[in-house]
């Protein structure tokens, strides 16, 4: 797959991930010149249309959630057999590498990363998407320290610590909630538990629940209650572990509603460490009849789904039950003796529970004769002194069960279990929250935080949102706060309200090219980068030496108007010094050939008198840079014999002649 183009635009790099049903490629968008994470579902899983229609629109949804803390997803999309989803490439670890490398986390770390996974989830849940799999394995932190939640509803192959059922279970064995492990309803909450398991393994470096597969995990976290976080860690605050514990309640009611409601209570225990925290599940005292769990037919249950089973030896099962039997042998336990057995069993404590529930009802009656209901008074406000006066004239205790800060009068009470005008018998005890008195509160840093994040700050803060101004800003994203007033860390009362100057992006300012071609290099990208443009550059060689660290190409004209920070992309030479030819092959050559031979070679011959048939003998030089000149020397070629000439006839003399005669023949 590596080098395989995806939609003509993003081009497969490394592979950088895999899962039970994809692997996540690094790719370049050629089209925006940026790296992407590109998830391509396996092979084996195409021909399943149900789960590649799911792939699709699963991951279309959550395109169109817009959240810091959540990848964003670019494009979905299919080229022949390939099915993939293009996503935002983050640079960093997983947070599950993150707590194998450092083991345990600091809390406030915690409390950081707890902000801003619960705030990612809040996103995904206003919008009606549910996770289902959050683990430390699926949330990626940046080398920034930013947390990034990622897979958002997409369907897992079962692996040893994966359970994934199309029809009612869907989730990671030590991560999931008991309704997953149930395949009951799942909502909102059912998130809410799985990032109360994750802070819990931050804190504590493991998770609260381990077995050797994932049908015994799934029967714990049904089951069994966790080791408070505490316990194992001393130094953590009460209040984060309260938090954790609650996270993770068996019963989704007595969880967190929300995403938000935990992330406010995050942020007050990050701002407070020792903030006293109500839940609605707080123990009131009064015994609960729950039915139980029928272990042996959830665990049937569960071993019917083959997604959730390890691939266990059948043939090992068997032999213990055949080891299970020849003890039960040995023992001397037959089938009719063990029937007697039960039978007297179920007698003895058929009998015992009769007698239980007589004296259960008689003790009943009795306590109900002897204390009296009287109706709890009116006692808010009140000094404790004061309110330990009313309780007691109306038969009734009083234990302080903490301190808050609030905006009541210090050492008053502001309120109680049971309430004012609720019911309880003489004797009981009725706990009360004394005030601490008001107390400043920290301002919050909103930097670069995005608008509506920063509201549900101010307002989990106790603080209320003042005007909201806008401003040009070239290094804060738009959307995202510039400026605040009161400025963070400044100690306000409650309720001030928070003034926020927030980004418009970058101010669009028209720049006018300059032309640069035949300009010096460095005067070229001076002159760029001083009209406040970016230089893209790139070389080519040449051995004409007027032409080294000169522009050619520009590729926007010169005069063009472009917006500041536009790329221009230039092209300028680099002499590179000619090869000197080798002219040593011309010797024994005649003249004509070496002519030929040389204006092929670019160079030039210095023949003298030489003639076209004298074969060349020595040059005065051996290597020639291009149109250079090299003079020969050559042997003349021998000339043919002259022939001899005729002799000419001998002139006879001529004899004189006298005047008047004529001469003799």
């Amino acid at each position: 797959m590596i080098g395989t183009i995806l939609g003509d635009r993003y081009e497969l790099l490394e592979k950088i991930g895999e899962g039970g049903m994809a692997i996540v490629y690094k790719a370049r968008c050629h089209k925006l010149n940026r790296f992407d994470a590109v998830k391509i579902l396996k092979k084996e899983f195409v021909s399943d249309s149900d789960l590649v229609d799911k792939f699709k629109k699963e991951a279309t949804a959550i395109a169109n959630l817009s959240d810091n803390n959540i990848v964003n997803i670019f494009d979905v999309g299919s080229q022949g057999d390939i099915n993939y989803i293009v996503m935002e490439y983050v640079k960093g670890k997983t947070l599950k590498e993150v707590i194998k490398e450092d083991g345990r986390l600091p809390y406030d770390k915690v409390l950081d990363y707890g902000i801003q996974i619960s705030k990612a989830l809040d996103c995904a849940h206003r919008n009606n998407i549910i996770h289902r799999d959050i683990k430390p394995q699926n949330i990626l932190v940046t080398e920034e320290g930013v947390l990034k939640v990622t897979d958002f509803g997409i369907a897992k192959s079962p692996d040893s610590a994966t359970i994934t059922n199309s029809k009612k279970i869907l989730g990671s064995a030590h991560y999931f909630s008991p309704e997953q492990a149930k395949g009951a309803y799942i909502d909102a909450r059912t998130d809410i538990y799985s990032l109360g398991i994750v802070l819990y393994e931050m804190v504590t470096g493991r998770v609260p629940f381990d077995a050797e597969s994932p049908v015994s995990v799934a029967l714990k976290h049904i089951q069994e209650a966790p080791i408070p976080p505490k316990q194992i860690v001393q130094n953590i605050p009460e209040s984060l572990n309260k938090l954790i514990l609650n996270a993770i309640e068996k019963e989704p009611a007595k969880r967190y509603k929300t995403a938000k409601d935990m992330m406010n209570d995050l942020i007050k225990i990050q701002k407070n460490p020792d903030s006293q925290m109500q839940y609605a599940n707080i123990d009131n005292g009064f015994t609960r009849i729950m039915d139980p769990v029928n272990q042996a037919l959830l665990q049937e249950e569960l071993e019917k789904d083959k997604t959730i089973i390890e691939d266990n030896d059948e043939d090992e099962d068997e032999d213990e039950e055949y080891k299970d039997e020849d003890h039960k042998k040995k023992a001397g336990i037959t089938k009719k003796s063990k029937k007697i057995i039960i039978i007297s069993l179920m007698a003895v404590l058929a009998i015992s529970l009769g007698l239980l529930s007589a004296y259960l009802i008689d003790r009943s009656s009795l306590t109900t004769k002897k204390n009296k209901e009287v109706t709890v008074p009116q006692i808010l406000n009140l000094t404790k002194e004061e309110a330990k006066k009313v309780l007691e004239s109306n038969k009734l205790k009083m234990e302080v069960a903490g301190t808050e800060k609030s905006d009541k009068k210090e050492g008053t009470i502001i309120d109680s279990n049971p309430k004012e005008g609720q019911t309880a018998k003489e004797g009981d005890v009725v706990k009360v929250i004394i005030s601490g008195g008001t107390s400043a509160i920290k301002v919050p840093d909103l930097k670069d935080v995005d608008l509506k994040s920063a509201k549900d700050m101010i307002e989990s803060y106790e603080l209320e949102v003042g005007s909201i101004d806008s401003d040009f800003s070239d290094t804060v994203s738009k959307d995202n706060v510039i400026k605040q007033d009161p400025a963070p860390d400044k100690q306000v009362e409650k309720g001030t309200k928070i003034n926020l100057v927030v980004s418009k992006g970058p101010k669009v300012v028209l720049i006018g090219v300059p032309n640069v071609m035949s300009a010096n290099i460095n005067d070229a990208e001076n002159a760029l980068k001083s009209s406040k443009l970016a230089v893209n550059k790139s070389t080519e060689e040449t051995t004409d030496k007027g032409k080294d660290q000169k522009v050619f190409y520009q590729s926007i004209e010169a005069g063009t108007k472009v917006e500041a920070g536009s790329t221009i992309n230039i092209k300028y030479y680099v002499y590179k010094e000619p090869e000197k030819l080798n002219v040593g092959e011309l010797v024994g050559k005649t003249i004509s050939e070496a002519q030929g031979r040389a204006n092929s070679l670019g160079v030039k011959l210095n023949i003298g008198g030489f003639a076209a048939e004298d074969k060349i003998t020595a040059l005065d030089v051996t290597s020639v840079l291009p149109g250079g000149t090299v003079t020969v020397t050559a042997a003349e070629k021998p000339k043919k014999p002259e022939k001899p000439e005729k002799p000419e006839k001998p002139v006879e003399p001529v004899e004189p002649v006298e005047p008047g005669e004529k001469p003799k023949p």
